[in-house]
């Protein structure tokens, strides 16, 4: 197993956690919150994916999934299509409301698929790109793309908390 092997295996949990966390979910828990300023699962799931998406768009070169595939007009939220969550409000994630689990599972799922496809054409010794200078140090591709993972989880493991306190009441 190579590096480009691991960071292939972090995304497919993080996948895997998205689709445990809100299987069998309705509207009203995606959009339940602990208290009246706490995250809701939606907001925590599609927030995650815009990170995703944002920044593997970024380091790619591409157009985000977001855009490029629609889901921008599929989830008809209030916000700018840059908006990926950060600096979000009470408001805000409360504006973030679905049916069902399958538009959020449907992005991230589009999300991975770009993911994995970007991943399969870089190798280890690509990892050291510079792709962002604004920071001391540079951010290389590696750090980036370990970046995405550890917001990845940190998030899905908020919703999974969230989830288990909803099916304990």
């Amino acid at each position: 197993m190579n590096s480009v092997d691991v960071l292939v295996d972090a995304f497919g949990r993080i996948r895997e956690a998205v689709h445990d966390v809100v299987e069998g979910l309705s509207a009203d828990e995606l959009s339940a919150r602990v208290d009246p300023q706490a995250n809701t699962i939606a907001w925590l799931v599609w927030h995650l994916t815009r990170i995703q998406d944002d920044h593997i768009a970024d380091v790619a070169g591409t157009e985000q999934i977001w855009t490029a595939q629609g889901w921008n007009d599929r989830f008809k939220l209030p916000f700018s299509d840059r908006a990926t969550g950060y600096g979000h409000g009470a408001e805000d994630v409360a504006a973030v409301r679905v049916g069902s689990p399958k538009p959020l599972t449907g992005y991230y799922d589009a999300v991975h698929e770009r993911t994995l496809e970007y991943l399969g054409g870089i190798t280890g010794a690509s990892l050291a790109r510079v792709v962002d200078e604004a920071w001391t140090p540079p951010v290389t591709l590696g750090v980036r793309l370990v970046s995405v993972i550890s917001d990845d989880l940190q998030h899905i493991g908020q919703a999974a908390f969230v989830r288990g306190v909803l099916r304990r009441r």
